[in-house]
C-alpha cells in the first residue's frame, strides 16, 4: 500500500510498505479521508519534537482518518465489514481512570499510542486500527465528516460542552483557523445567538464569514470588540480561545463578562495574566479543554446527523496519497481552510473488499 511518512524539514516520504492483518481486537479500514491538523504540521512536518504525546515515532502520518471496514480479527464483536468509520485518534490502554472515562487522550498507561505519531495513521491507503477507537458513522455524513470530527470538530465540540453554551450566550472566538471555524457552527448549531471572532490574516476573517462560522470577524483590537459586545458588564458570556497565542488567550479573557466562562484550545503560547483583575475579581470560569472523548464524539455525531450541520464545509482543498507533499504544502500555508486526503470509490483498494 501507499502510506505518507514525516520526516521533518517540511517534508513527506511517500513509500510503498506491506498492507497490514488485523490480530484480535483489530480492524482493517480501506481509508477514505485524512484530513490534516495544525498539531502535525508545528510538531511535525516541521520539526520533530519528540516529548510526550507528541513525541513522532516515524510512522504513517494523519490523526484523522475515516474509512469503510475491509476485515475484522478475532474478537470483533461491535464493528463489521461493511461499516463506515471514524478513528478516535489516540489508542489508549484501556484500564485507567481517563480510558475507562472515554478519555483516551489523557491516558496515563505506558500503551497510550495515537495514530499517525505513535502508531501508524490515516496516510495510507490501509489502516489497522483497534475496535474500541471506532465510532460509526451515520448514514447523513460522509467519510471527510467524519476525518473533520476526528480532532478538530471533537475539540471543538467538548469546548462549547464543557463551558455549557446555549442560546443565552453571546460567543467569542479567538483564532478563525479550522477548529475555530468549528467553534462557531458548532454555537450557533446550539443556540447561540452572536458569534464574534478574531483573527490577524484577513483571509482568514473572510473563510469564516464565507462559511457563516461568524456573524462578525475582527482582527481583535480592543476597541472593535468593546463596541461589538457592550452588553451588560461588557464582554461575551462565553469565549473559547483557538489561537494558541499568547495574545490571543489574552484576548478571549479580557473581553468575556463578569462571571463569564472561557475554555483555552489552541495549543502553545505562553500567556501573561493580572490574575486578580482579569480572573479572580470578575469571577471567571475557566477551562483548558483537550481534544474530546469516545462518549462525547459519539453524542456530536448523533447531534450533527441531527442538525444536518456537515463537518467537510471547513474543507477547502482535497488531494489523493500520491498528492500528499501538496496537501501538506497547502495546509502549512495557512490561507485556506482544511486540507484532505481522499480516496475516490473507484479508486480505493479492494484486498478484502465486501
Amino acid at each position: 500500500m501507499r502510506a505518507a511518512f514525516l520526516p521533518g524539514g517540511s517534508r513527506v516520504d511517500l513509500r510503498e510498505v506491506p498492507d497490514p492483518t488485523p490480530g484480535h481486537g483489530q480492524v482493517l479500514l480501506a481509508t477514505k479521508a485524512s484530513t490534516i491538523c495544525g498539531s502535525d504540521l508545528r510538531a511535525i512536518y516541521r520539526e520533530h519534537l519528540g516529548e510526550g504525546p507528541e513525541a513522532y515515532q516515524g510512522v504513517v502520518g494523519g490523526h484523522e482518518p475515516a474509512g469503510l471496514v475491509i476485515a475484522v480479527g478475532t474478537g470483533v464483536e461491535r464493528i463489521t465489514v461493511g461499516d463506515r468509520v471514524v478513528v478516535y485518534h489516540i489508542s489508549g490502554c484501556g484500564q485507567c481512570d481517563e480510558c475507562r472515562a472515554g478519555y483516551q487522550i489523557s491516558c496515563t498507561g505506558t500503551g497510550r499510542a495515537a495514530y499517525g505519531w505513535q502508531r501508524d495513521g490515516g496516510h495510507a491507503d490501509l489502516l489497522l486500527a483497534e475496535e474500541r477507537d471506532l465510532l460509526v458513522l451515520p448514514e447523513s455524513l460522509t467519510y471527510l465528516d467524519g476525518a473533520v470530527v476526528a480532532c478538530g470538530f471533537g475539540t471543538a465540540y467538548e469546548a462549547l460542552c464543557r463551558v455549557d453554551v446555549s442560546g443565552r450566550d453571546r460567543v467569542l472566538v479567538t483564532g478563525l483557523g479550522p477548529v475555530g471555524c468549528a467553534v462557531g457552527l458548532l454555537a450557533k448549531a446550539m443556540g447561540s445567538p452572536l458569534v464574534v471572532g478574531t483573527d490577524p490574516s484577513p483571509e482568514r476573517r473572510a473563510l469564516a464569514l464565507d462559511l457563516g462560522a461568524v456573524d462578525v470577524a475582527v482582527s481583535g483590537a480592543d476597541d472593535d470588540l468593546d463596541a461589538l459586545l457592550d452588553g451588560p458588564g461588557g464582554g461575551a458570556e462565553v469565549a473559547v480561545d483557538c489561537s494558541g497565542n499568547g495574545r490571543g488567550q489574552l484576548t478571549a479573557l479580557r473581553h468575556t463578562r463578569r462571571w463569564g466562562r472561557v475554555a483555552l484550545v489552541g495549543e502553545g503560547g505562553q500567556l501573561s495574566v493580572d490574575v486578580s483583575e482579569v480572573l479572580i475579581h470578575r469571577q471567571l470560569t475557566v477551562h483548558g479543554s483537550w481534544v474530546t472523548s469516545t462518549g462525547r464524539m459519539s453524542e456530536l455525531l448523533t447531534n450533527l446527523a441531527r442538525w444536518g450541520l456537515h463537518p467537510e464545509r471547513l474543507v477547502s482543498d482535497t488531494f489523493g496519497i500520491t498528492e500528499a507533499a501538496k496537501a501538506y504544502e497547502v495546509a502549512d500555508a495557512a490561507t485556506g481552510g482544511k486540507v484532505g486526503i481522499t480516496w475516490p470509490d473507484d479508486d480505493a483498494p479492494v484486498a478484502d473488499r465486501p
